[in-house]
């Protein structure tokens, strides 16, 4: 539209103006009208969500268990060696620093919120109805769904996106777009109106998904500055705590990824690595080494009934605010996590990208939650307690690491460390999202002005405050609500995201050759099974599909030679894998 360009030019912008627009929109849109038509918004999102939560609770959990399921099958294929960019490229960055930046997506403000609530909260209510409150086993049920919530379901749900934009951004060489995935079905029409819808609803999902874990990194610092100084847990604190973060996250924003967000990781991964040994050893040492090896166990022993379990005989509905608000949660900023992790991804193969990003966090997930939840068992197993009744009784999730802090030495200044480690991952997310947001509205990787990046961090402040602030519900349950129904979408996605990457990886590395093996002739006596056995293996020699650089030839295919132990030449129209020649 004429008027939309003239508007993009106008403000100095290098995007896509139909994209653009149109996102920031919906998103100022919504905060406007919920600020002004609160108790309207709530019953629409209250009702939306109450409906999906009662009816297509079972399809979430279906879902992340066929995505988790599909990628280790895809992992074991011949798919599993195809590399994310070209057959040449190598990895960018090492895996220490591939480590500490997959956590600059904002798992690690998660594992910080919910390291002490969630095992204490099912310590307390029990999912499984048949299981007394606060007994061992009440703990051990409460360890098996903690790591379930934050274990390989909720990084698969970064990996299928991730995976899918390595191969379609890196491999095909696509616009950085949720569009680009859906190429092998909608061709060119991912450029058009389709595909333009397609990454203006991921965009504000993103910024929602992402809103949301902002809203509750606010929760957690407020409730920390309170324990600390006093400071009121308010809407005006909650808003200045945004708007202190907001601005921090635009220095790193102007500073970029390597100098950035780069460090920023580097920094909060070695500060929660330091908050998780000093817990360790001023903490039960050997009752939490125990519990961490017995939580692997748990968690091993629990995965495959909780992959599938669906409350169905209890139908308590405890299910829908926790395993559904997490899935719907988490698959609304999967896009974003799925661009940037590709993006420091690029060079790895399918199987080395689907093995470290199942892997190395998860390994951390589970060593995080090991320590802090099975710390919060014993203060209340064995230890002067407290944590339940303010993390429970009186509804105070937000302060739950702070009152667990209070039971170790140094607990003012450890909380303290805590609070900043929050805001350092807090500010990584908001960073990282900015520019991943920036890519998908543009289309392209080029440097972007500044401006432009910035639009979008101040976007999910004010998304962050008005679900947290301007609601008439209380923050969380709001935060809830919202992104139970805008993950709906997201989820259909999903599954036509793994037809996609197998077709287009289908497309491009063709139809595998049958098997060569070595001729043996009819074998009557061990002079001539010796001989036999000496007689070389075939070479393979397969012909490529692809078209060759363009060196004056006729432009026929070329064979290409996998060296075997015999000699062996074939015709470029030879049959794919048929010839041998046997000395």
């Amino acid at each position: 539209m004429p008027i939309l360009k003239k508007a993009h030019d106008s403000l100095g912008l290098r995007t896509s103006p139909g994209v653009f627009f149109s996102s920031a929109l919906i998103a100022l849109l919504f905060v406007v009208v919920t600020i002004l038509f609160t108790d309207s918004v709530d019953s629409i999102f209250s009702a939306a969500s109450g409906w999906i939560m009662t009816n297509l609770g079972w399809f979430y959990i279906l879902g992340v268990t066929t995505f988790l399921l599909f990628l280790v099958g895809i992992a074991f294929t011949h798919y599993g060696r195809v590399r994310l960019g070209g057959d040449d490229e190598r990895p960018e960055h090492s895996n220490l620093a591939w480590f500490s930046m997959l956590f600059a997506a904002g798992i690690g403000t998660i594992l910080m919120f919910w390291g002490v609530a969630e095992p204490i909260s099912h310590f307390a209510n029990p999912p499984m109805q048949d299981v007394e409150p606060q007994s061992v086993e009440a703990a051990e049920g409460a360890m098996g769904f903690a790591l379930y919530h934050f274990g390989l379901h909720t990084w698969t749900i970064f990996a299928l996106p991730g995976l899918c934009f390595g191969y379609f951004i890196y491999k095909r060489r696509l616009p950085p777009r949720v569009s680009s995935i859906f190429a092998p079905l909608l061709g060119g029409r991912i450029y058009g109106p389709i595909g333009k819808t397609i990454d203006v609803v991921a965009i504000i999902g993103t910024v929602f998904g992402v809103a949301t874990s902002v809203g509750l990194g606010t929760l957690q610092i407020n409730a920390g500055l309170a324990q600390l100084f006093g400071i009121q847990e308010s809407g005006i604190t909650q808003i200045a705590l945004i708007a202190i973060v907001t601005v921090m996250a635009g220095v790193s924003v102007a500073l970029g990824l390597d100098k950035g967000i780069k460090r920023l990781s580097n920094l909060n991964i070695g500060m929660a690595v330091m908050l998780l040994v000093f817990v360790l050893v001023t903490g039960p040492s050997l009752y939490l080494l125990k519990g961490m090896i017995e939580s692997a166990g748990i968690y091993a022993e629990a995965l495959p009934r909780l992959a599938f379990w669906n409350d169905t005989f209890a139908d308590s509905g405890w299910q829908n605010t926790w395993t559904v608000f997490y899935w719907a949660w988490t698959i609304t900023w999967s896009p974003f996590v799925g661009i940037f992790i590709a993006r420091i991804s690029r060079g790895r193969t399918v199987r080395e990208f689907i093995g470290g990003v199942l892997g190395l966090p998860v390994l951390f997930s589970v060593i995080w939650f090991s320590i802090f939840g099975m710390g919060a068992f014993h203060i209340e197993l064995e230890g002067g307690g407290g944590l339940v009744e303010r993390v429970v009784d009186d509804g105070d999730i937000p302060g739950a690491l702070f009152e667990f802090l209070g039971n170790f030495p140094l607990a003012g200044l450890v909380s303290g460390i805590a609070i900043l480690l929050v805001v350092i991952f807090f500010v990584t997310s908001v960073d990282s999202t900015a520019m991943v947001l920036d890519m998908m509205a543009a289309g392209h990787e080029d440097k972007a002005p500044m401006h432009q990046r910035l639009f979008w961090a101040v976007l999910m402040g004010l998304v962050a405050a008005t679900m947290l602030v301007a609601t008439g519900k209380d923050g969380l349950d709001a935060l809830q609500q919202v992104i139970t129904v805008v993950g709906l979408p997201f989820f259909v996605m999903g599954f036509v995201m793994m037809y996609s990457l197998v077709r287009g990886i289908r497309e491009d590395l063709g139809e595998r050759p049958e098997p060569v093996t070595r001729q043996w002739p009819e074998v009557r006596s061990a002079e001539e099974l010796e001989a036999a056995q000496e007689r070389p293996a075939p070479e393979v020699v397969v012909q490529t599909r692809a078209i060759p650089e363009d060196d004056g030839d006729d432009g026929e295919p070329e064979a290409i030679r996998v060296p075997g132990n015999g000699a062996h030449a074939q015709q470029p129209d030879a049959p794919v894998g048929t010839g041998t020649k046997e000395n």
